[in-house]
């Protein structure tokens, strides 16, 4: 049977419809317009990714870290044994200019993005949560904002699967791995005893993400950039934005 996500529930898609617009739209690439989520939304989530915002892959998907970001939070969760108990969402529904990024953080707190994040942070969350992994500065700050974080998860930071800096990157992921494995639980068909992090970021510490996750129709190597990685040029993706119009432009290029 083919698996795709079928999309939020009604009370979602009304949750997500009153996305507040961002408080400075010129920080933003606001035209592209907003993306929510990717994941469990039923509550049966182990564990909650929180990042920064959504990528240029991630406005085709229509889904939230599933471009060269995403497919390392996917080798990440794979390294805790899970294989769909999860649901990952971002401290901003809209993609932030990295020069605007620290001043965005600040308005994280604004009362109408404050009031509507948190309703969704909540909403996507039950009993069944054991962590929340929070990665990077806008997501660590978004989190702690979340006066309604369920006290039963443990909260792990970590730097974001962007970070410039590997080192970093590798032991506070590393690290967070360790830690976790004695505390989340593994899907059945999952596998938590497989190899940590080494001293460098490897082809085998990403993860396709699960077609269970994308839309119906998607074609096959959306979410898997391995061959794009394999040609060595620097392009993570097989999406990017084209300077000087990357506020209206992307380029997509299929499969070779």
């Amino acid at each position: 049977m083919a698996e795709f996500d079928r999309g939020p529930t009604d009370a979602f898609a009304e949750l997500f419809a009153r996305v507040p617009d961002p408080p400075d739209t010129q920080a933003f690439w606001f035209d592209w317009g907003p993306i929510f989520y990717r994941g469990r939304l039923d509550g049966s989530a182990r564990v909650l990714i929180v990042a920064s915002d959504p990528g240029p892959t991630e406005r085709i998907a229509a889904r939230t870290l599933v471009g060269d970001a995403g497919q390392r939070v996917q080798g990440f969760l794979g390294k805790l044994g899970l294989t769909r108990s999860y649901v990952c969402l971002n401290a901003w529904a809209y993609a932030v200019h990295p020069s605007d990024a620290e001043e965005m953080k600040d308005r994280l707190a604004d009362s109408a993005q404050l009031h509507w994040r948190n309703q969704v942070f909540s909403s996507a969350v039950g009993l069944q949560l054991q962590a929340v992994v929070a990665m990077g500065f806008m997501a660590q700050e978004a989190v702690r904002l979340w006066d309604g974080r369920p006290q039963q998860a443990v909260l792990s930071k970590v730097p974001h699967p962007s970070s410039h800096d590997p080192v970093a990157l590798l032991n506070g992921w590393r690290a967070a791995v360790t830690t976790l494995r004695a505390i989340v639980t593994p899907d059945d068909d999952g596998d938590n005893t497989g190899p940590n992090y080494g001293d460098t970021f490897e082809e085998s510490d990403y993860r396709p993400v699960p077609r269970r996750d994308l839309p119906f129709g998607v074609p096959a190597f959306l979410g898997d950039d391995a061959w794009v990685r394999a040609k060595g040029t620097g392009q993570p993706t097989s999406v990017s934005r084209p300077s000087p119009d990357d506020g209206h432009t992307l380029i997509w290029k299929a499969r070779d």
